[in-house]
């Protein structure tokens, strides 16, 4: 797998998923913030990630991990994007899909989707 802390190497990993599901990269900067559930450095499968549009001091993405989505208001924390890169995050390939765009996956398995809903917010 190519060096995903490589600025180079991950856009062009990110613009490959984009170009699978037909999509123009919409790519995050380095001081972008992401909303990361608690449990998602815990090495909890599957990792889930879902994209609004833009608003407040988030880039859209949503990063949870595990099989359940809480409500909870604090289950959330909001890092830097550039963090994730450092930490070769497996969804790194995924966080150039635009608004609308959801994915989860595991090891040996991936699952990428359109939801309109997540426009609506």
């Amino acid at each position: 797998m190519a060096n995903l802390t490589d600025e180079r190497a991950l856009s062009q990993i990110q613009d490959s998923v984009c170009n699978r599901y037909g999509q123009a990269s919409s790519p995050v900067s380095p001081d972008d913030r992401i909303a990361i559930s608690k449990n998602f450095r815990a090495g909890v499968w599957p990792l889930n990630g879902l994209r609004h549009p833009a608003h407040g001091n988030l880039c859209g993405w949503y990063l949870w991990a595990g099989k359940e989505f809480s409500t909870d208001p604090d289950w959330f924390d909001v890092i830097h994007f550039a963090h994730l890169v450092e930490e070769a995050n497996p969804c790194l390939p995924y966080l150039a899909l635009p608004a609308g765009w959801r994915f989860l996956i595991a090891p040996n398995y991936e699952d990428v989707w359109f939801d309109e809903s997540l426009l609506k917010i």
